[in-house]
């Protein structure tokens, strides 16, 4: 199978792939999605697109996990934005999730709350409940690279298919 971004030697149906996957996203990975064997040194988004070509910057998009705090109460969000871009953590995302404040969660809290590695990422396969913030200009990536929850690999999956995902929102000008 040809990746229809990027220049890979090993792209298949993510279906196919489950057994290079986490658990959590291997059981939500659908047909639409492609997974990309890739070198986990080279998982970094600058090497990577290097790597892997240039082109793939313009597609490519972070998963953030964020914390917002409001009345001692912590709650738990994933935020999806295009590459080029980073993510409002003080304006867009604190609004949304109606906190006081908002920032980035710790590794150790975001690795262990996803069950994937860091520099991995994904939306695909969060847990049950967690808000999906994506920014609207991902939704509108006819195919976006994401991680696969490992830094061993990627996933490519449409724009429009990750803004249907679990507990999505889109909103607009997330990334800035």
């Amino acid at each position: 199978m040809r990746a229809p971004i990027g220049t890979f030697e090993d792209a298949r149906p993510a279906t196919e792939r489950r057994d290079l996957l986490p658990p959590a996203v291997a059981a939500a990975v659908t047909d639409e999605m492609i997974h990309v064997d890739t070198d986990p040194e080279k998982a970094d988004t600058a090497v990577f697109v290097e790597t892997y070509g240039r082109d793939l910057l313009e597609h490519s998009a972070n998963c953030v996990v964020v914390a917002g705090k409001r009345g001692g109460e912590v709650s738990l969000a994933a935020c999806l934005v295009l590459s080029t871009t980073r993510v409002d953590v003080n304006g867009a995302v604190r609004r949304h999730l109606g906190v006081r404040k908002a920032s980035f969660a710790a590794m150790d809290t975001a690795v262990g709350e996803t069950g994937m590695e860091y520099g991995g990422i994904t939306p695909v396969g969060l847990p049950a409940g967690w808000p999906l913030l994506v920014d609207a200009a991902v939704a509108d990536t006819p195919y976006v690279l994401i991680g696969s929850g490992f830094r061993r690999g990627k996933l490519i999956v449409p724009g429009k298919v990750l803004a249907a995902l679990p507990g999505a929102v889109l909103v607009e000008n997330l990334g800035v």
